[in-house]
């Protein structure tokens, strides 16, 4: 099930592709090292369809049908060795689905911000079955557009300062506000 983008329109969209391409000529565009690399190669195409003409689940879709994530991953062990773990099938929705929205969450501040705005809203765009309790004190909460979009723009494929969104799958994203 897809996050739902209350504020996703054309011109937000606009904005999400905006900030893609920012990323893309900066360097600083986020490539999981899940993605194969034929992945990592087609990541930035899809990203961008996916902003212009789709959502989350369309790029889940293509990550899984083209096959473009890695069925086990490296990683060190805390006693500084290397093991070898398998990638969770639910690896390709949880990447579409984080970084859709967190392009989306810029693409939307920026336009509020080119419109004049300087605020937007936190709410559950997504039902998850068990909430976590941080996820739950931000819902509502009114966020400056200008500081929220330079956070996600300096953090990518981490966690943000502002908090937002919270982590992989918290079903947390962001609307315009409506006075």
């Amino acid at each position: 099930m897809s996050i739902r983008y209350d504020s996703l329109d054309e011109a937000v969209r606009r904005c999400m592709i905006a900030e893609l391409d920012r990323d893309i000529q900066g360097g600083n565009l986020y490539i999981s090292s899940r993605l194969t690399e034929a992945g990592a190669l087609e990541w930035p195409g899809l990203l961008h369809e996916a902003f212009h003409n789709h959502d989350d689940i369309w790029l889940a879709e293509q990550i899984r049908t083209r096959d473009l994530m890695r069925a086990t991953k490296q990683r060190r062990t805390r006693g500084g060795g290397i093991t070898t773990a398998k990638v969770p099938h639910t690896a390709p929705e949880t990447l579409a689905e984080g970084e859709f929205n967190r392009f989306y969450i810029r693409g939307l501040c920026k336009h509020v911000i080119e419109c004049g705005g300087t605020e937007v809203e936190v709410y559950r765009g997504k039902d998850v079955s068990r909430p976590r309790p941080e996820s739950q004190a931000m819902i509502g909460k009114r966020l400056p557009a200008n500081q929220l979009l330079q956070d996600l723009r300096t953090s990518p494929g981490v966690e943000p300062a502002l908090g937002l969104p919270p982590g992989p799958n918290s079903g947390l994203t962001v609307r315009r506000v409506h006075e």
